[in-house]
This record gives C-alpha cells, sequence and structure tokens, in this order.
C-alpha cells in the first residue's frame, strides 16, 4: 500500500528510536495529523498481564477530564418507571422489547448501552450480538445500574470504559487532535493512572510494558513508560 505524501512527511517527523514525554508526544501528535477531518487520538498500552488467565483481566472505565471530542449515542434497556429518568438525562434511544428485537435483527447504531438490573435476563440472550462488540452491559463499568440517569450523564461527560485485549492490550480514545496538547495529555493521565491501579496482585515482571499515542492514520509516537509509571 503507498503511502500519501502527508503521512511521508508525518513518518519524519517521528524518530523511531526515540521515546517521548508525554508532553512531548501531545504536541507531535497534532503536528502529523495526516486528515482533514477531526481525528481521534488513541493510546495503545501494553501491559504484562495474561489475558488468559481470570485474574490478570484488566477492566475498568474512567471519566476523562476533558471528555472524548465524541457524542456517544446512548440505548438505555428499562422497565417504564425509569424511562423519564434516561430521556431526561439524554439518552439517544429509550425503551426495552422493541430494542431487544431490533438488535436480535442486527441493529447496533449505539455506542453505549445502560440497563436496569432487572431487564438483564431478558437481555442477556444479546451477548453474541453484543459480546463482540463490547456493547453487553456490565456492572464493572457502571451499564448495569438503577440509576439510569447518573449512568446517561457519565457517558455522555467523558466516562470512557476500556479492558484489554487477547495480546495484553489496552486500546482507548482519549481525545481529538483539535484538543489542546495539554488537554491530550491530561486525559492520557487519567487514563493511564486508572489501569495502574488495577495492577493485577499476580502479574508479574514489568507492568507497562509499552506505551504508544497515535491519531488516526498517523505514526505511533512511543512514550517514556518509565515517566508514566511514576
Amino acid at each position: 500500500m503507498s503511502l500519501t505524501k502527508k503521512r511521508k512527511v508525518a513518518n519524519t517527523k517521528v524518530d523511531k528510536n526515540k521515546v517521548y514525554s508525554l508532553k512531548e508526544a501531545s504536541t507531535l501528535v497534532k503536528e502529523i495529523n495526516c486528515t482533514k477531518f477531526d481525528s481521534s487520538v488513541d493510546l495503545h498500552i501494553r501491559l504484562g498481564v495474561d489475558p488468559k488467565k481470570a485474574d490478570q483481566q484488566v477492566r475498568g472505565t474512567v471519566s476523562l477530564p476533558h471528555g472524548t471530542g465524541k457524542t456517544k449515542r446512548v440505548l438505555v434497556l428499562c422497565t417504564p418507571d425509569k424511562e423519564a429518568d434516561a430521556k431526561n438525562a439524554g439518552a439517544d434511544f429509550v425503551g426495552l422489547d422493541e430494542f431487544i428485537a431490533k438488535i436480535e435483527g442486527g441493529w447496533t447504531d449505539i455506542d453505549v448501552i445502560v440497563a436496569t438490573p432487572s431487564v438483564m435476563p431478558k437481555i442477556g440472550k444479546l451477548g453474541k450480538v453484543l459480546g463482540p462488540r463490547n456493547l453487553m452491559p456490565n456492572p464493572k463499568t457502571g451499564t448495569v445500574t438503577n440509576d439510569v440517569a447518573a449512568a446517561v450523564n457519565e457517558v455522555k461527560g467523558g466516562k470512557i470504559a476500556f479492558k484489554v485485549d487477547k495480546t495484553g492490550i489496552v486500546h482507548a480514545s482519549i481525545g481529538r487532535v483539535s484538543f489542546a496538547p495539554d488537554k491530550i495529555a491530561e486525559n492520557s493521565t487519567e487514563l493511564i493512572n486508572a489501569i495502574l491501579k488495577l495492577k493485577p496482585a499476580t502479574a508479574k515482571g514489568t507492568y507497562l510494558k509499552g506505551v504508544s499515542m497515535a491519531s488516526t492514520m498517523s505514526p505511533g509516537i512511543t512514550l517514556d513508560t518509565k515517566s508514566l509509571s511514576n
């Protein structure tokens, strides 16, 4: 695959043999953006864990101080008595049986699903559709709750969920290239600190093994893990 002129220029600005401070990377990621649209800024964090072991599954949520720059579409699956709370909080879709039927038919045009505990037995059958897309409501991520208004407000306000994949890497969007460098850095710090706090007791050796920052279609910038760990 041939590289565009912008990508070639971007590649020359990133020293592959250098590890960058978070401050340097947050500035550089804006300079090497190759797209005409407001690209996502992502962190790719390689952890020293074995995801095959249940006690080394790293997953959680974090509220980014400056949000993600993306308006998330939220579906709330609940009983009628909770519908008004969800709508008032800004949920994009609210209901139950009609949306379960839509999802069974292949509809997944949403970013987050919030559900009340009482309706989870009905939602369980959707696991094959929602699971691979990380859309299944889960108490650990705060998306199974009776306080649907608070959950919607958190998601709309910049709360994200993260989970280590089968290769031991956490991938997460922490902003947009239109963000000021300090906002990119602060969001990154919030995510990294949340992951550091979740270090499994059984994980041996180096926990934070590698961190890379990149915007959509741009080269990755390797961050200094020692400074991040401290």
